[in-house]
């Protein structure tokens, strides 16, 4: 397993987000922290801003400029994958730059999780909804699985829809971390986007679009979620401040 931490500068909510202070240390390498605890062969910070570079290579990361140009994260991983050389059969994880909190464990079972399915190109995460207003907020995006756990459909409606009650039994919120082939993702990049990723505003429709099987792990633990605004900075200070190191 490699893992791939795409790391952006810009931000309307936080401008130098990866750059901000979390205990001491920028965000970007607490996030660098839990990808290496995760026990991956390799991490690379993926970034397009010399200030990043800078902090990053300032703790002992590799970093790989990529173009500025790319639309989403898995455009920019593709570009790492690249320079880098990474066989196609190799694991890739997608770390977003601002998830201090993701356990390590979960990193390893998504990847694992692709390992284990050869037909699928993609693996992602869900977990079990257990309230009628998560189920209802188009800002929770619900995944729907077949019988071997693979991605039938993902979206911000409520998902499947209880025709005869408030809420279904079996509703799994989708967690936004992906482990791909590397292969895969250059064809990924060849793609344009879909009528239903553009609909949904949801990357993840294009590898369905497109044929593609997408492994979904039911975890047991829900990350804590990424940092966007000054509340979730405060809440991710918070959390290092009741740990040491």
């Amino acid at each position: 397993m490699h893992i791939v931490i795409p790391a952006r500068y810009a931000s309307s909510r936080l401008p130098g987000k990866p750059l901000l202070d979390v205990a001491g240390k920028p965000l970007i390498e607490r996030v660098y922290e839990r990808a290496r605890a995760s026990g991956a062969a390799s991490v690379t910070i993926a970034t397009d801003d010399e200030r990043i570079r800078a902090a990053a290579e300032g703790f002992g990361a590799r970093v790989v400029m990529t173009s500025a140009s790319h639309r989403s994260g898995t455009e920019r991983i593709g570009e790492v994958l690249a320079h880098l050389g990474i066989g196609s059969g190799e694991i890739v994880v997608n770390l977003q730059g601002d998830e201090p909190l993701m356990p390590p464990a979960l990193l390893r079972q998504v990847a694992q999780a692709l390992e284990s399915d050869p037909e699928a190109a993609v693996a992602t995460a869900c977990h079990r909804l257990r309230h009628v207003d998560e189920f209802n907020n188009p800002n929770v995006v619900k995944v729907v699985r077949d019988a071997r756990g693979r991605a039938l459909y993902f979206s911000r409606a409520p998902i499947p829809f209880p025709r005869d009650g408030e809420g279904p039994a079996e509703a799994f919120r989708h967690i936004g971390l992906y482990a791909y082939r590397a292969g895969f993702v250059a064809r990924y990049c060849g793609w344009s986007p879909c009528p239903l990723e553009s609909i949904e505003q949801l990357e993840q429709l294009r590898v369905l679009w497109h044929g593609e099987t997408i492994s979904v792990v039911e975890t047991a633990e829900l990350p804590e979620a990424g940092v966007d605004t000054p509340e979730d900075l405060e809440r991710v200070r918070r959390a290092y401040g009741n740990q040491r190191g």
